[in-house]
């Protein structure tokens, strides 16, 4: 108190109290489509929403996006490393280069010993600190990862199972917590997240509440002062009914909303909320589960004929033009989306002849059940959407499609489960919007090698041509070879399709005029440190 006196005093002689008032301090408060708080460990679920806002915001990988433009895909900047390098001697080892004098949250020193503690955190079942729910999407998203090692101090080697060229765009997404606070927390990954958990990011965890919101503050230790965050608190809180969270924005409760419900958008603008869009490699389809015994999309024919007989054009109407139709994993005006033979338009005709030769009829009609959610990161507005989908393959091919609702997590969680797992319930078609962004991702989603339950190929897809491209953009170093490539890997895609190819999201949020500085970016992800509250 004695001081609190004191320097009430020295400010009134001197006049700073009346002539510079302290600033008040600025809170962004986000509601995000997800049913509960991100796991908050340093690496969470809820898919990429949660990589979004309990990602990166507060724990950072070696490599990070460039999230400033919105001209063209995001592109790689250094992170914790200060640049990376294919070894001369072994194009399948890469040597990172680590940031010095990076410390964490909880004033723990950054170096090559934290890599590895958690990259076995990650990659090592018998490490005390393995953990697997963080290992099973760590090696989903890596599967190529093979050993690593320290070199020194700040350098630190890791040797992928084979070439892969992309290798970088998937060390993007593991991510650094401290040592520390797994000791902290009794060497128990469950209690991590309690204290909270310490990263190096932008942002610090300040609190956790399960099921009802996230608090994290601006970290004015971070290493880069030039991207130090513009607002002192963000409050995040899941609220996964669209109108709820409309009706959150309306009345001031939150100041941004991710994917506003199309039929508001009109109305908010007209009330002076701003509404961001644009494009980003994203797509909205169903998995074809392809291995499963009995599957009726082991016949290419009906995997063909519902990408033409479903109606895109009519779901983006539904969706007041937050959308665009998605024809392929591209998108249509993508120099890379190839040459295929299926152009996919609304062609019932076309379709019901597909289906007709794989032996389905009026008579005999395709069924099957499909597993869906109530929201979740990317999902758009996944119950009316598919509703429309299902009436939509009825009245023009005679469809019939039976739906399961779970939870976003359960879904994702079904995702890298074997076909005729009894946790899938029979479902013969996942709805998980995915990303489109890079050849890292197309590996992970489509490479033979990537089945589940060791990879993101849920459908157990296989396709030699597509395999013989893949391997190309994998070795390769000539560019005009691996857009060769890229192209034909593509192609196969479309021709031999994997997934039923719905829409591209537009990446609509709402905000309150409030919000400034806010960058849209043609990314999954956003930089909060951008934001300011006025």
């Amino acid at each position: 108190m004695p001081i609190r006196k004191a320097f009430c005093t020295v400010a009134l002689l001197t006049g700073l109290l009346s002539s510079h008032p302290a600033a008040a301090e600025t809170t962004l408060r986000i509601a995000m489509t997800a049913s509960d708080i991100p796991t908050a460990t340093g690496l969470p679920n809820n898919g990429f929403e949660g990589m979004r806002f309990l990602g990166y915001p507060i724990f950072e990988g070696l490599v990070l996006w460039d999230l400033t433009k919105t001209d063209q895909l995001a592109t790689l900047r250094p992170g914790l490393a200060e640049k990376w390098e294919q070894d001369p001697a072994d194009n399948k080892t890469w040597i990172f280069h680590l940031r010095k004098g990076v410390k964490f949250h909880d004033g723990t020193d950054f170096s090559a010993d934290a890599v590895i503690w958690n990259l076995d955190r990650y990659f090592n079942s018998e490490s005390p600190q393995f953990e697997p729910p963080s290992s099973a999407m760590s090696r989903a998203r890596v599967p190529v990862m093979g050993s690593y090692r320290k070199i020194d101090d700040f350098t630190v080697a890791i040797t992928t199972t084979k070439p892969a060229s992309y290798f970088p765009y998937m060390a993007v997404y593991l991510l650094f917590t401290s040592p520390a606070s797994f000791e902290k927390a009794g060497k128990e990954w469950a209690k991590v997240a309690t204290l909270p958990a310490a990263g190096t990011g932008p942002f610090r965890i300040t609190k956790i509440v399960p099921r009802q919101e996230a608090d994290l503050t601006r970290f004015d230790g971070y290493w880069d002062p030039s991207r130090k965050a513009k607002v002192d608190n963000v409050v995040l809180m899941p609220i996964p009914e669209a109108n709820s969270r409309l009706a959150a924005l309306r009345s001031g409760q939150v100041d941004w909303i991710e994917v506003p419900p199309p039929d508001g958008i009109g109305s908010l603008k007209s009330a002076g909320f701003t509404i961001t869009t644009g494009s980003y490699p994203h797509v909205w389809p169903w998995f074809f589960n392809i291995g499963a015994t009995n599957s009726p999309f082991k016949d290419v024919r009906v995997r063909q004929a519902l990408n033409y007989c479903i109606d895109r054009e009519g779901l983006v109407g539904l969706l007041a033009g937050t959308a665009e139709p998605s024809v392929g994993w591209l998108k249509a005006s993508d120099p890379d989306f190839g040459n295929p033979v299926n152009r996919y338009k609304t062609d019932p005709t076309k379709g019901k002849a597909l289906l007709a030769e794989a032996g389905y009829t009026p008579a005999k009609p395709l069924s099957f059940k499909a597993l869906i959610s109530n929201s979740g990161s990317g999902q758009m507005l996944p119950l009316p959407m598919n509703e429309f989908l299902q009436q939509n393959l009825k009245e023009a091919c005679g469809v019939n499609v039976e739906f399961d609702v779970i939870e976003w997590q359960v879904l994702l969680t079904g995702a890298r489960a074997t076909p005729d797992s009894p946790n899938l319930r029979g479902a013969m078609v996942l709805n998980i919007s995915s990303p489109s962004s890079d050849a890292g991702v197309m590996a992970r989603y489509f490479a033979a090698a990537n089945f589940s339950p060791n990879g993101f190929n849920f459908e157990q897809w296989k396709d030699d041509d597509f395999e013989e491209a893949l391997k190309t953009i994998s070795e390769s170093t000539d560019p005009k070879a691996i857009s060769t490539a890229y192209k034909k890997a593509h192609e196969r895609l479309v021709d031999n399709p994997p997934w039923l190819f719905i829409v591209h999201d537009l990446n609509p949020r709402a905000m309150s005029s409030k919000v400034k500085g806010f960058v849209s970016p043609q990314s999954w992800f956003v930089d909060l440190t951008l934001v300011s509250v006025q």
